[in-house]
């Protein structure tokens, strides 16, 4: 899965990216012309307790891939410069993270003059659904002249979809803000519409804002039109904090007030908006996340780890992490009733420990 960081030049997006991989600062400050793309681990402190217990040879955690694509700016005729090659390399993300900017710093001037988040969050879904209302409606010219050259069922069928589309963008509303059916998802699919694509939002904060973040985020959606999920964060200090040991992070976490790391809240929104969560193998050898989506079966999930054990599926012996922190082992989870034997149909749930049994 990839999400893609989108925002206006200066609003601290590469200095999130570099805080997810725990990377130190580029001290090069030339403009980006190329997006950089990285695995990023996904941090799981269930996953942690459970290596814990287990004291297994390795850890592995669930990972995603992030693109940092390069900030937007202004050209010479003081506009913010968006190229169909810039659109085109964004559809190519499963999510988009707007990271917008709501420090003033004079060091850094915002590329329009302005300290406005939600007019630069509205400014940047307005893109988008400029973009996608051009492909929209060329592509109803297209199906209109194919239909009447060759009266095929299958275009005529696409039809009221698109028109469905061009409505909602006419009204300036996000194409995911429709409930399209399974067919009609699959008719889209292939097209990457970009306000069709799950997004949030990540605002990097002035420091003296430090406490009052629920305000922030209050105040800002009550201006934003869309509904977007914010996420406030204070880039500096989330950098300073990737890198440091665990110790030393909580300690100067406590200093400044914070119950936690933003990186940890982005990346959960991730997973949210993107309909994953995270199931568990434990065992001497290694404990490890692994991905699914939401509504995975037993059987699905036994794949995933690998395509026999989705073939040769017989039962999975399943516990949740919670009653398993609880009781502390399977024997007990057993002798308590909250270890079950499930066959191929049982849908996995987040923080569900499986063991595959298959032949």
């Amino acid at each position: 899965m990839q999400i893609g960081l989108v925002g206006l030049q200066y609003s601290g997006k590469t200095t999130l990216f570099n805080s997810l991989l725990g990377k130190p600062a580029d001290e090069n400050l030339s403009v980006k012309e190329e997006a950089s793309i990285e695995v990023v681990k996904v941090p799981d402190a269930r996953l942690d307790k459970l290596t814990q217990i287990f004291n297994p040879k390795k850890q592995v955690n669930a990972t995603i891939e992030v693109f940092d694509f390069p900030g937007l700016r202004t050209s010479d005729d003081g506009k913010v410069k968006i190229t169909n090659a810039f659109l085109n390399s964004v559809r190519n993300n499963d999510a988009i993270f707007y990271v917008i900017r709501q420090f003033a710093e004079e060091s850094v001037p915002h590329p329009l003059n302005r300290i406005d988040p939600a007019g630069d969050l509205e400014f940047l879904e307005t893109e988008f659904l400029l973009s996608d209302y051009a492909f929209l409606e060329n592509r109803m010219e297209k199906l209109l002249r194919d239909i009447k050259k060759s009266g095929d069922d299958n275009l005529k069928k696409e039809l009221p979809v698109i028109e469905k589309c061009i409505k909602q963008v006419e009204e300036e509303k996000p194409l995911r803000g429709i409930n399209f059916d399974a067919n009609e998802i699959k008719l889209l699919s292939g097209y990457q519409l970009l306000t069709l694509k799950p997004v949030a939002a990540a605002v990097n904060l002035d420091e003296n804002l430090i406490g009052n973040e629920d305000e922030f985020v209050k105040d800002i959606s009550a201006k934003l039109k869309n509904g977007i999920n914010i996420i406030p964060f204070f880039a500096k200090i989330e950098h300073e904090l990737s890198l440091m040991q665990p110790d030393d992070r909580e300690m100067f976490m406590q200093d400044y007030g914070l119950k936690e790391s933003a990186l940890n809240k982005i990346l959960r929104t991730s997973y949210k908006i993107l309909g994953l969560q995270s199931f568990f193998t434990v065992g001497e050898d290694e404990c490890r996340a692994w991905t699914i989506k939401n509504n995975y079966t037993a059987q699905d999930s036994a794949g995933v780890i690998h395509t026999d054990f989705y073939n040769k599926f017989i039962r999975a012996e399943v516990v949740h992490y919670k009653p398993f922190i609880e009781y502390g082992s399977f024997a007990k989870c057993k002798e308590a009733g909250v270890w079950s034997l499930e066959g191929k149909e049982y849908l996995v749930k987040d923080g569900d420990i499986l063991n595959i049994r298959h032949s």
